[in-house]
Parts: structure tokens; C-alpha cells; sequence
């Protein structure tokens, strides 16, 4: 058993490197002891191997084989095995905005594919190569050439990446924690109510400027009877 190899089914995780030795061949693949009570099985599925007939063809009885953890069922105490490593980036792990540092492994016309790690390739867009307008990948990369780059959609196990510096991110005010935020009905009493003050300030103004016209009328007035 290696040094790294988890002492409990508690502490298994998938993806975990194991080694452990051959207990006995079934029709279903091999059942490997690795150090804990119960042995795992490798399915005939994960050996990773196309051209063989029978398991006793590729294995033997006290083998020692490296292999990684590809499920535990912990209820039932039974842990599956598999012969094919495992990506480093798995699709539950993959999120918009992540950033990753991969190396292009293939060119199209309409962009680049990045491997960073994942099941398969993510692919650059011609459009989210560079802030300008690019004509065509190879203006931009090579394959082979390692760059970095960042999540933008994850869709039907299709990963969309981008080249292009991301977006600065908008500041968003919020109300302090004592302060209530206003609901509708609160919202539209509050515009009745700046309306109908707006309505009352027009109408003093329009008294005001009635009883300075009467009042200079009046001023007026009396001047002209005085003269008499």
C-alpha cells in the first residue's frame, strides 16, 4: 500500500491515487486489496486497455498494480477502481470565472482549444482572443504555447474560454443595515406625497404672487385717492 494511500473508507475521495495487490481475478475485473477490510473492485471498464479477451490475459493472483479511486459507496462499504487517470480539473470542480493556466493543443479557424486540465480541451473564440478584433488564431498562439485564461460559460460539457482581461466589477451600494429599504406601495406614497407637495409649494406660489398683485393694486389705489 503506498505512503499516501488513505487508512479509511471515510478518507477516500475520488480521484485518489492508490496501489495495492491482486487478491482474486473475477469476470467483472479484479478484486485488489489495498490496505483496508474490504477489497475494491477494477471494472473490466477502467482497465484501460482495448484489446484483450479475458482479465487473466492483463492480471495475475498477488500482482501489484497503481490505480486511482473512481467511486465509494460508503453505505455499502465498496469502493470502485480505475486504471485511467483522472483529470486534474473535473466538470463539478469547473466555474464561470475560474482562472487557468493551459497549453493550446489545437488550432481552428474559428479559434484555439486549451487544454487546462479538464475531461477535454476548452475553447477560445477568435473573439475572446484579445481586446481588439482578431482576424485569425494564429495571430495570436501556437500550439503548444501556454496561456492563461478564463472561464466564461460551461455548457453540455463544453467549456468556453477567454483570452481577454476580465471586466472590472461594478461597485453595488447598499443600504446600510439599520436603514429599512422602502417597499413598493412605500416607494409610489412617497412620489404621491413629492407630487402633492410639489402641487401645494405651485399653488402658495401662485397665492403669494395673487396677494402681491392685489396688495400693489391695493398701494395703487389708495395713492390715487390721496391725490385727491
Amino acid at each position: 500500500m503506498s505512503e499516501d494511500t488513505p487508512l479509511t473508507l471515510a478518507e477516500l475521495r475520488p480521484g485518489t491515487a492508490v496501489s495495492g495487490v491482486i487478491q482474486r481475478l473475477t469476470l467483472y475485473g479484479p478484486l485488489v486489496d489495498f490496505g483496508m477490510d474490504q477489497t475494491a473492485l477494477l471494472h473490466i471498464s477502467q482497465l484501460g486497455h482495448t484489446n484483450f479477451r479475458n482479465v487473466e490475459d492483463v492480471f495475475k493472483v498477488g500482482e501489484l498494480i497503481e490505480a486511482f479511486v473512481l467511486k465509494v459507496d460508503k453505505p455499502n462499504a465498496r469502493v470502485l477502481l480505475t486504471m485511467i487517470k483522472p483529470p486534474d480539473v473535473t466538470w463539478e470542480a469547473i466555474r464561470v470565472g475560474q482562472m487557468h493556466r493551459g497549453k493550446v493543443v489545437r488550432l481552428e479557424r474559428f479559434g484555439a482549444f486549451v487544454d487546462i486540465g479538464a475531461e477535454r480541451p476548452g475553447m477560445v473564440h477568435v473573439s475572446e482572443m484579445a481586446e481588439g478584433y482578431v482576424e485569425s488564431p494564429e495571430d495570436v498562439v501556437k500550439v503548444g504555447d501556454d496561456v492563461e485564461v478564463r472561464v466564461i460559460r460551461v455548457k453540455r460539457r463544453q467549456i468556453d474560454l477567454s483570452m481577454k482581461t476580465a471586466p472590472e466589477p461594478m461597485e453595488i451600494i447598499l443600504p446600510a443595515e439599520d436603514e429599512k429599504i422602502p417597499t413598493a406601495m412605500e416607494l409610489a406614497l412617497r412620489r404621491a406625497t413629492g407630487s402633492e407637495r410639489n402641487n401645494n409649494a405651485a399653488m402658495n406660489r401662485r397665492s403669494k404672487n395673487r396677494r402681491d398683485d392685489e396688495d400693489d393694486i391695493y398701494s395703487r389705489t389708495l395713492r390715487h385717492h390721496g391725490k385727491k
